[in-house]
């Protein structure tokens, strides 16, 4: 049975502050929860209303009901299990050949949708500006379906970072290069923006250039697409003119 103090903490760890001040984070499913076993996450305890599908005996495993599971998870409808997981301490890998850099992506849902994306194309490594959205928010982490644990993620001060890397800086705007006549180079960040407001100016200044997906619409009303969306047609153009 879990305690009123357990719940407590747990429920605070939808927060920055108490992921930070408790070193956990919250992994919700049977699903995404055994893909950590093969990740260098380390599970501190696993609360699980089906014990026996997540029998490891290196991690403890407690009995829970529905109401409790209810009481602890993120979810409107609950999965069958939580697992409890230590932050990973931040270490930054040396420039891939091919990286995202998120200046100031703020939902969620993007954010996790774009580290799926990453895993799914086998991009190593996501530079994320300070003020991006903590990808161990617990909604980055449903959205990521588990790619979170296969890809590096690590926060930078953007205008540092993209002074300093040796790949060449490539944004995103309408008014840039077709990305479907795109000659992709050798090493390249692929820099997405604010969903609101798009890339900061200071970024902008560090770009050597720009792509765009053109519209192929009629009415060409649509003023935008989700910056996710853009980010997994971009990827596919990219790795599809691969040499």
């Amino acid at each position: 049975m879990l305690t009123a103090h357990t719940i407590k903490i747990l429920q605070s760890l939808d927060k920055k502050k108490f992921r930070q001040k408790y070193n956990l984070f919250l992994v919700e499913g049977n699903k995404t929860i055994n893909e950590l076993f093969n990740s260098n996450f380390k599970i501190k305890e696993i609360f699980s209303t089906d014990p026996q599908k997540l029998d490891r005996a290196n991690v403890p495993v407690t009995h829970i009901s529905e109401n409790e599971l209810k009481k602890i998870s993120f979810l409107q409808h609950p999965k069958d299990s939580v697992a409890v997981c230590y932050l990973n301490e931040e270490k930054k890998l040396s420039d891939q050949n091919l990286q995202l850099v998120l200046d100031g992506i703020q939902d969620p849902g993007n954010m996790g949708t774009i580290i799926r994306l990453a895993d799914w194309f086998g991009i190593e490594q996501i530079i994320c500006s300070k003020d991006t959205v903590d990808f161990y928010n617990p909604k980055v982490i449903m959205a990521s379906m588990g790619s979170f644990a296969r890809v590096n993620i690590v926060y930078e001060d953007m205008t540092d970072y993209l002074l300093n890397t040796k790949n060449l800086n490539i944004g995103t705007d309408m008014d840039g290069e077709n990305i479907y006549s795109f000659e992709r180079p050798e090493r390249m960040n692929l820099i997405l923006g604010n969903e609101g407001n798009g890339m900061r100016p200071e970024t902008e200044k560090l770009l050597q250039k720009s792509v765009m997906i053109p519209r192929f619409g009629k009415s060409q009303s649509t003023e935008s697409l989700n910056v996710s969306m853009a980010a997994g047609i971009i990827l596919g153009q990219l790795f599809g003119v691969r040499k």
